[in-house]
């Protein structure tokens, strides 16, 4: 039996309940068992084939919107239907279409999973051939009738053995990989121990200040956050931003957090060949910081409202983004009365769409460059 027309049927008779995991299988009732990770007939876009755990995984979460969908996926380290496949997926699958084009079938072997006491009765029944005598079939036996049915069509090996496919250059760009990363990480540690000397030869013979200067944080920049909810950058979603290139709505991070609110996040330039160097704080109560440490703030990320800067050691805005790297954060379709108060500040404007997740990288990009611009110009 073919598993996706199997979960096809069931779904269509709203018999999902039915289908039960079991460590590395999926079990159909009582008739029938896939391992979860075995290849359906069901193609991508790409052309890959989706297995069977994700498409399982798909139609009892396809009421999620796609990226809590993909979100959840991540979480479970399942593999994801794509956006361009969900639709046609899912009429597939509920019966409001008969047939797809993304179907190209495979030949599975019809093998029923049968509880072992049906099991028993089948061995009696085939004789001399799988019986065994005066005792119930266990695991092992089962496994056995099983193998003993299959009809290996080719192994690993086999498959190595191409004519006019060349693994030698997969090893070697393998190898180049492995050298390149080692490579960077060595030039990491250096570059950390760089640092961490710089930060101990500032507090030389200073005694008590000594000590303060060795303190973990002391000397990384900080990037303040607001930490009202209704801003699209806060505490809980920046590193997934800065880090990944990826925006997560604050409210869907809320429900994956465990744990309290972070007093404080790092997070690092990781997704671009420039090596990485700088590491920064992020925080979102400009209250808890002590005069010193305002010495560290780089950047802010900023709601558009004075209010914000209650109590910060400048006088004015003017002063403030003259001393310190201003970002806001807004929807590309927002209207531009939001935007009002913000225009009239020496901050960067960073846009983003509601809806193309893909779009949000180059925006990180973005955030990312003007920061490093920023920063060379302090170093000045």
């Amino acid at each position: 039996m073919d598993p996706l027309t199997l979960l096809r049927e069931y779904t269509i008779r709203n018999d999902l309940d039915k289908i039960v995991r079991v460590n590395d299988e999926y079990r159909f009732g009582i008739d029938y068992s896939f391992p979860a990770a075995i290849d359906t007939a069901y193609r991508s876009k790409h052309g890959t084939r989706y297995t069977l755990e994700t498409l399982i995984h798909f139609i009892t979460n396809h009421h999620l919107k796609h990226i809590d969908y993909i979100q959840n996926a991540r979480s479970l380290r399942i593999p994801a239907v794509t956006l361009p496949d969900r639709k046609p997926l899912l009429d597939y699958l509920t019966g409001k279409i008969q047939s797809s084009d993304s179907i190209l079938p495979l030949d599975f072997p019809n093998i029923p999973h049968v509880a072992p006491v049906n099991v028993d009765r089948n061995l009696e029944r085939e004789g001399e051939e799988f019986a065994t005598q005066d005792s119930l079939v266990d695991e092992k036996s089962s496994i056995e009738l099983i193998r003993a049915r299959e009809k290996p069509i080719k192994d690993r090996e086999d498959m190595l053995v191409f004519k006019t496919r060349d693994f030698y250059s997969v090893l070697t760009s393998a190898m180049k990989r492995d050298e390149e990363r080692q490579r960077m990480e060595a030039l990491q540690r250096k570059d950390n121990i760089v640092a961490k000397n710089r930060i101990e030869s500032r507090g030389m013979g200073l005694g008590e200040e000594a000590t303060k200067m060795r303190k973990i944080g002391e000397g990384v920049p900080i990037i303040l956050v607001p930490s009202a909810f209704s801003t699209l950058i806060t505490i809980y979603n920046v590193k997934d931003f800065l880090e990944d290139g990826v925006y997560i709505p604050t409210d869907v991070k809320l429900k994956q957090a465990k744990g309290g609110k972070p007093d404080c996040v790092t997070v690092q330039k990781k997704f671009s060949r420039d090596r990485v160097v700088t590491a920064y704080e992020v925080r979102d109560k400009p209250s808890a910081l002590k005069s010193e440490d305002w010495d560290r703030v780089v950047a802010v990320f900023v709601l558009g409202k004075e209010w914000q800067f209650k109590d910060w050691p400048f006088k004015d805005h003017v002063e403030i983004f003259n001393k310190i790297l201003g970002f806001y954060m807004r929807f590309e379709d927002d209207s531009v009365e939001s935007a009002k108060t913000v225009k009239q500040w020496n901050v960067k404007i960073i846009s983003i769409s509601k809806n193309k997740r893909h779009q949000d990288r180059a925006a990180a990009l973005e955030v990312w460059d003007k920061l490093e611009e920023f920063m060379r110009s302090r170093s000045r």
